[in-house]
C-alpha cells in the first residue's frame, strides 16, 4: 500500500533553541519512502542514526526562536500482513543480540511484574497465537479514552486503570510480551484511519525471525502504517526533545492512501 504523509509543526523554543527531531518515515526492506521533502527554515540539520539503527534522529539549531517545520512524504509499505498465529516462537538462545534488549524490562514497560499474570491468562498458548491473545485482550479490557494518562504513566498505572491512549496500549503490549519471553519493542508511526489524526504509536514483536506489527487500538492494519522510529518504550522515541521549554503554537499530522 502507498500512503501519503504531511505534517505540519510550528513551536517557539527557548533556551538554545536546539531541538531533537524524529519525524521521518525510516527506510526498511519493508517500507520504501518513494518521496520526501523537509522545510525548516532558519534552521542547521545533523542527522543522527535512530534507535537499533532504524531510522534518524535531526538535530535541529534554530537561529531564532520560532520553529516552523513542513514534511511530506509517498511510501510504499509491503509489509506482511498474515495474522500473527502463523509465525512460530523464536527461542531466547536463538535470538539476535540487538534484539536480546527488547526482552528486558525500561522505564515505562516494567514486564518483570507480569509474568505470574501472564503465565494464569495466556500460559498454554504458544508463538504467534499468544501474542494475539495478548493483542486481544489488551482491546477488549482496555477503553480508548484521551487525556488520561500523561509521560509518568507507566504500563502499571494502565494495568490498574485500564485506559489509556495509543502510547498506553503499545506499552501494555510490549510488557505482556517482554512477560512471556517474546521481544517487544515500541514504535513510532504514521498510520491510515488514526483518530484523532497524529503521531500513532503501535508495538512490534519479533517472531519467525522478523519483527510484526501489533495494534490492539484496532486503528491500524500492519500494512497501513509507516514506522518512524523504535525503542524499548515511549522513553525512546518522542517526535521531538528539547532541553527547555518549547512552546506548541500549532501541530497537524495527516495520513492517507496515496
Amino acid at each position: 500500500m502507498k500512503i501519503q504523509i504531511d505534517v505540519a509543526m510550528e513551536y517557539d523554543l527557548s533556551g538554545d533553541m536546539r531541538a531533537c527531531l524524529a519525524v521521518e518515515a525510516a527506510k526498511t526492506p519493508v517500507q520504501t519512502v518513494l518521496s520526501e521533502e523537509l522545510s525548516l527554515p532558519g534552521a542547521t540539520l545533523t542527522r543522527t542514526a535512530g534507535e537499533a539503527g532504524l531510522g534518524q534522529r535531526i538535530w535541529v539549531a534554530m537561529s531564532a526562536p520560532r520553529m516552523s517545520l513542513r514534511y511530506s512524504a509517498t511510501a510504499e509499505i509491503t509489509r506482511d500482513n498474515s495474522p500473527l498465529e502463523n509465525f512460530a516462537l523464536t527461542p531466547r538462545h536463538e535470538l539476535p543480540g540487538e534484539v536480546m534488549t527488547f526482552l528486558r524490562p525500561s522505564r515505562y514497560c516494567q514486564s518483570d511484574m507480569f509474568p505470574a499474570f501472564v503465565a494464569r491468562r495466556f500460559g498454554e498458548i504458544e508463538g504467534g497465537a499468544k501474542v494475539a491473545a495478548m493483542r486481544d485482550w489488551v482491546r477488549e479490557e482496555m477503553t480508548y479514552v484521551p487525556g488520561t494518562s500523561n509521560a509518568t504513566t507507566t504500563v502499571i498505572d494502565t494495568f490498574a486503570a485500564r485506559e489509556g491512549v495509543c502510547r498506553d496500549y503499545a506499552h501494555m503490549v510490549c510488557a505482556l510480551a517482554r512477560a512471556a519471553d517474546i521481544p517487544a519493542r515500541y514504535c513510532s508511526v504514521y498510520g491510515i484511519g488514526v483518530e484523532p489524526p497524529d503521531f500513532h504509536a503501535v508495538a512490534q514483536v519479533y517472531l519467525g525471525g522478523a519483527w510484526h506489527v501489533v495494534d490492539a487500538t484496532g486503528m491500524c492494519e500492519p500494512d497501513q502504517v509507516a514506522v518512524i522510529s523504535v525503542g524499548r518504550d515511549a522513553c525512546d522515541v518522542a517526535f521531538m526533545e528539547t532541553s527547555d521549554p518549547a512552546g506548541l503554537i500549532e501541530q497537524s499530522v495527516s495520513v492517507r492512501p496515496a
